[in-house]
């Protein structure tokens, strides 16, 4: 095989592997295992909330910071790494956060977060949208946008 061949096959292997985990059925399918196990139904993809993802990810790409958009009619995940991240990760990250989660008292525990994984399993929230960049610090930066929102305070995700 020709080194042309060869480094072509490597550049379509490379660019695979840095869309693995990133796809539209991927961030449904992480959420929706979460749902499931609480007994919440499923979250769809909405291409206008992808959109609006997509958008602030791109205003986020020059820094990676973790800073929630202001204004937006949507509920908001974000996760940020130095390196790469998929997305099935992200939502991982977020599910995570169910062991620090008490449902009885509708809290998290002590020092804690459980936010993002309360926006996750948000009954009301049924359609989603999410986005990643890879920033110019190396780092990467995801959104993940639900509609209609979660986490109002007093009421319980599910």
């Amino acid at each position: 095989m020709s080194l042309c061949k060869i480094l072509l096959v490597l550049f379509f292997i490379v660019m695979g592997m840095a869309h693995a985990q990133d796809s539209p059925q991927d961030y449904l399918s992480a959420h929706n295992a979460a749902r499931s196990e609480v007994g919440v139904g499923p979250v769809t993809w909405d291409i206008q909330i992808e959109a609006y993802a997509r958008n602030y990810a791109n205003q986020r790409s020059s820094d990676c910071r973790l800073v929630h958009s202001s204004g937006s009619p949507y509920g908001e995940n974000l996760a940020g790494s130095t390196g790469d991240l998929s997305g099935t990760r992200a939502v991982q990250l977020w599910v995570n956060e169910k062991a620090d989660y008490n449902y009885n008292s509708n809290s998290c525990a002590q020092n804690k977060v459980c936010g993002h994984y309360t926006q996750v399993v948000w009954r009301n929230s049924v359609r989603i949208g999410c986005a990643k960049v890879k920033c110019s610090t190396g780092g990467t930066f995801i959104t993940c946008n639900y509609a209609p929102p979660g986490n109002f305070i007093g009421q319980k995700p599910y």
